[in-house]
C-alpha cells in the first residue's frame, strides 16, 4: 500500500531525493514507536514502496554513467 498522504505525489512520481527523505521520515517514526498496528504496517509498506523507487532511480543513474563512460572510452580509445 504505498498509497500518498492528502495531496502528497505517489510514490512512484517521485524524484531520488524526496523519496529517500521521505524513507527517512519513515524509519524515524517506525522507530519511535507508539504507531498502532495498522499505522506501522502502512508505513512499513511505504517504505518498502520508498526503497524500492530510491534504488530504480539509482540504478537508472547508474546506467546513464555507464553510458556517459562507455562514450568516452570510446573517444579516447579511437583519438
Amino acid at each position: 500500500m504505498n498509497e500518498p498522504s492528502a495531496g502528497a505525489p505517489a510514490v512512484e512520481e517521485l524524484g531520488y531525493e524526496q523519496a529517500r527523505d521521505d524513507l527517512v521520515e519513515v524509519v524515524r517514526r517506525l522507530e519511535a514507536g507508539g504507531l498502532s498496528l495498522d499505522e506501522s504496517l502502512r508505513l512499513w509498506e511505504r517504505g518498502e514502496a520508498l526503497a524500492k523507487t530510491c534504488e530504480r532511480l539509482l540504478a537508472g543513474a547508474r546506467e546513464r554513467i555507464d553510458q556517459a563512460l562507455g562514450v568516452t572510452e570510446e573517444d579516447v580509445a579511437g583519438t
